[in-house]
Parts: structure tokens; C-alpha cells; sequence
């Protein structure tokens, strides 16, 4: 309990001009429900946004093995040379913070938490619980937070279990089950809450397409039926938004003390083939100005050749991500329109596999600003750009790579489900030529859970960057 004070007064603190939600919450002490829920919920989207946009699982891991960003010092990361202790945070917020505090919303009684607050935080604990799947494969799912030695799940068994537990926040959500308040992402708007649950849910069908295809196009065509509808617009897009210090973003945090890293040279290389517009979005110009182009890091590098790239003749990434109030996007209208087309070539659902194609593109765009339809309709008449009905994978693949910019753990993720765009590990790296497939379990789980650790690797395979996850087949 004393925890949970000490939660509540950190956030009534800390975020009480982060926006017009909290203040009324907080002119409103002597309310009949009791203002935990609300706290937990802002405390919840916040952590989230740190955990998927901060360093550990982002832009020193994640986004260094999708080549979005490279390592220009300290290049350990880039070049594998990690261990069970590396990838330790996504695992410790997920469980001890994230779905424990969600955990606690879903069992409160119905004075202290809506069925809406229920449906949110059932939702959120679905997200969380598939970036944990994602990131290392089996985990613990159904005993998580029940017993101090959970069992392991297999991906399969998580997936599945994920998609009946999504179904079953959109039957608690709705325009009349009471009002939410905390809500930092939507504002309690709960109809885009909805549209967020099925794209959730179409996202988990094209996870699990490549082997249970069945299944998958029953959740695709489910997702897309349902009334409520998928992200319908830039506006639906599910983030966080981060205001000043020490409510920043934490990139922009990160770059405020250290520069140790680059944009990477093979997304750059790409933007510049397809001359991209999203280039001087992603990117800085080399602060010795007389560069005068775009210049990417290498990946996979020793840290004396990292060096020796020139820090002011090499680009930063841009400043649109590196901003104090830089959004933390977590799932963008883009990403929906990528799914829709994937799951019309893939015959799950009707619908124009190219045309959605070109609309996710532009989604892209126009989520970064860039509007001009001549500029545009230029770009996706490029024939390296024009949808290969014979290889979707290639095109969906290679796009929503450069549209998933800074979302690492999303775009780690896809890149090893699709397979494109092809990458090469660079000449340092330690993995005799591979790129990772997966997290390290922690270290932590071998001592304090072992027979269940020991129990999941013995049919997932090895606790190697290495092991292929059972949605990878490729």
C-alpha cells in the first residue's frame, strides 16, 4: 500500500500540467470513485512510452539491429556483444510495473474502475504482454502475476491467448460504461480505445499468418468486421505525447548529455536511392557543414572504425525525434493500412491490396509532415517504390521498415517475419555473420525461475540472440 501512495503522489506531482485530464482530476479530490485508477492509467501509458521509446529495448538494441540507427562510440550493442543482463528492462517494467499495475485495475470493483477503465487496461496488458512474446518468445502469460514461479507459455499459446483476451476488452469498452479520466493517449475518447483493439487484433493475425493461416484470417476478418473498425486516420494514432523536462522524450533526453549514435548508413542509402522526402525528417546534416549531404553510420563496427567515421561529418538522427516533446508513437494509422494491405494479398480479407499499400505510404507521409500530393504521387510512381503483387512481402516489407522509424521493437519485429528489406550484419559484429532473432531471457530468470526457464528452452530451442521464435519460419 505504501507503494502504491508513494506511486500515486509521484504522478499527482510530476504530471499535474501535463494536461487538462489530470487537472481535473485533481479539482476533484472528494469524488465518490477513488482517483487510483485514473493514476495507474496515467502511470501505465508513461512507463509504456518510456519502455518502447528509451534506450535498452530501442535505440541499443532494437533499432541498432534494423540498421535504423547505428553506434558511433560504446559500439558494443551494434555489434551484438551483449548478454543476460542487456535486455533486462523490458522484461522487469512489462511484468513488475506494467501488467502488475494493470493487473490491479482489471481487479478492482466496479465503484473503483469502469468497465472502461477494464477494457483500457486489458488492453494495454494485451500490447504489453506482445512485445514481451516479440521480443523472446515463449514467456510467462497465463500464471503471470498468480504464482512466483509462473510457467512459460509458447508463442502460439500467447498469441491465441492474446486475441480471445482483445476480444473480450472490446466487449468491455463502450460509449456508455462510464467516463475515464488519466487518459494521456485518447483523452477517454473510448471509441478510438475500440478502433485500437482491433488493430491489436490485426496485427496478432498477421503475427501468427505464416502458421496458423487459418486462425489468421478468421482474426483478420474478425478485427475488420467488428463495428467500431480499425485506425481510421493520423488522428487515431495510438502514442504518447511528451511535454518538457523531466516529462521529456527520452531520446531527447539521452542527446542532451551523450552522442553515441548516428542515423544508420543502410537507411539512409535507401532514402537516397528512392529520394525519399522522410530523409531530412530522419536525419540531420553533418554539423561540419561543408559535408553537405546526408552521411549514415555503418552498423556493426569496432568502436575504433566507428570512430574514425567523424563525429561532425556524420548524420544525427533528426530532430523531430530528438525534441523534448517528441511523440512516442506506439501504434500508427500507417502500420493499420500496411496490415490491411498484407491481409488483402494475402486473400483474408477483401480490399485492394496495392491501393491500401499506397494509402499507408502516404499515412507515413503525411504523419511526418509532409503533405504536398505532387510530391507524393512522384515518389509512389517510382518503379522501386510500385507494389509487386508477385512479392508483397518485398514491398510491404521494405516500407513499412522505413516507415517504422524509431520504433524499434515493432520494426525488429516485422523485419524478421517478412524478411525484408535485406539487411547484412557488419564486419564486427560477433554472430558469425547473423543478425539477432531474439532477446536474452534475464539472467535473473535461470536462478529465480529456472525449472519453467529450463522447461521453455527445452522446446523453444537455446537462450541465444540466435533462436529463431516460432512466428519467424524463415
Amino acid at each position: 500500500m505504501l507503494k502504491k501512495l508513494a506511486y500515486i503522489t509521484l504522478f499527482a506531482v510530476s504530471l499535474t500540467s501535463c494536461s487538462d485530464t489530470l487537472d481535473e482530476i485533481n479539482k476533484n479530490p472528494n469524488a465518490t470513485e477513488t482517483p487510483l485508477a485514473p493514476y495507474l492509467l496515467t502511470g501505465t501509458l508513461k512507463q509504456s512510452a518510456d519502455l518502447y521509446w528509451g534506450d535498452v529495448n530501442n535505440f541499443n538494441s532494437s533499432l541498432l539491429f534494423v540498421q535504423h540507427w547505428a553506434k558511433i562510440q560504446y559500439t558494443e550493442p551494434d555489434r551484438y556483444d551483449v548478454s543476460n543482463t542487456s535486455f533486462t528492462s523490458l522484461w522487469n517494467t512489462g511484468y513488475a510495473t506494467l501488467i502488475t499495475d494493470l493487473n490491479t485495475i482489471l481487479n478492482f470493483p466496479a465503484d473503483q474502475a469502469n468497465s472502461n477503465y477494464k477494457g483500457i487496461a486489458l488492453t494495454l496488458r494485451s500490447w504489453t504482454f506482445l512485445l514481451l512474446t516479440d521480443a523472446y518468445g515463449s514467456i510467462p502469460y497465463k500464471e503471470a502475476g498468480l504464482k512466483v514461479t509462473p510457467a512459460y507459455n509458447t508463442q502460439k499459446e500467447v498469441y491465441t491467448g492474446l486475441l480471445e483476451d482483445l476480444k473480450n476488452a472490446q466487449d468491455l469498452l463502450g460509449v456508455g460504461n462510464g467516463a475515464v479520466t488519466g487518459d494521456l493517449s485518447y483523452k477517454g475518447d473510448i471509441l478510438k480505445w475500440k478502433r485500437l483493439v482491433n488493430s491489436l487484433r490485426l496485427r496478432i493475425a498477421l503475427r501468427i499468418s505464416d502458421r496458423e493461416p487459418a486462425l489468421a484470417k478468421q482474426a483478420a476478418i474478425d478485427a475488420t468486421s467488428d463495428a467500431a473498425g480499425v485506425l481510421a486516420s493520423n488522428n487515431d494514432t495510438f502514442k504518447f505525447t511528451y511535454t518538457s523536462s523531466p516529462q521529456q522524450n527520452p531520446a531527447s533526453a539521452w542527446f542532451e548529455t551523450r552522442d553515441d549514435f548516428r542515423i544508420s548508413k543502410t537507411m539512409v542509402d535507401k532514402l537516397t536511392e528512392l529520394t525519399d522526402p522522410r530523409l531530412p525528417v530522419y536525419a540531420q546534416l553533418p554539423s561540419d557543414a561543408s559535408v553537405g549531404k546526408y552521411v549514415g553510420g555503418a552498423n556493426g563496427l569496432s568502436n575504433s572504425d566507428a570512430n574514425s567515421q567523424g563525429f561532425a561529418k556524420t548524420s544525427k538522427p533528426g530532430t523531430y525525434f530528438l525534441t523534448s516533446a517528441s511523440p512516442a508513437v506506439i501504434v500508427s494509422y500507417s502500420e493499420v493500412l500496411f496490415n490491411l494491405s498484407e491481409a488483402a494479398a494475402r486473400g483474408y480479407i477483401a480490399g485492394d491490396a496495392e491501393q491500401l499499400y499506397k494509402d499507408a505510404i502516404t499515412a507515413s507521409f503525411n504523419q511526418f509532415g509532409i503533405t504536398n500530393a505532387t510530391v507524393i504521387s512522384n515518389y509512389l510512381n517510382q518503379a522501386s517504390v510500385k507494389y509487386d503483387a508477385a512479392n508483397y512481402a518485398k514491398s510491404i516489407g521494405t516500407q513499412k521498415w522505413i516507415a517504422f522509424f524509431g520504433q524499434g521493437l515493432d520494426a525488429f519485429t516485422e523485419w524478421r517475419r517478412l524478411d525484408y528489406p535485406v539487411l547484412t550484419a557488419g564486419p564486427a559484429t560477433v554472430l558469425d555473420g547473423k543478425i539477432p532473432s531474439r532477446f536474452f531471457y534475464p539472467g535473473t530468470e535461470q536462478s529465480l525461475n529456472g525449472t519453467s526457464y529450463q522447461a521453455a528452452i527445452a522446446v523453444q530451442g537455446k537462450d541465444l540472440l540466435t533462436t529463431k521464435l516460432w512466428f519467424d519460419i524463415k
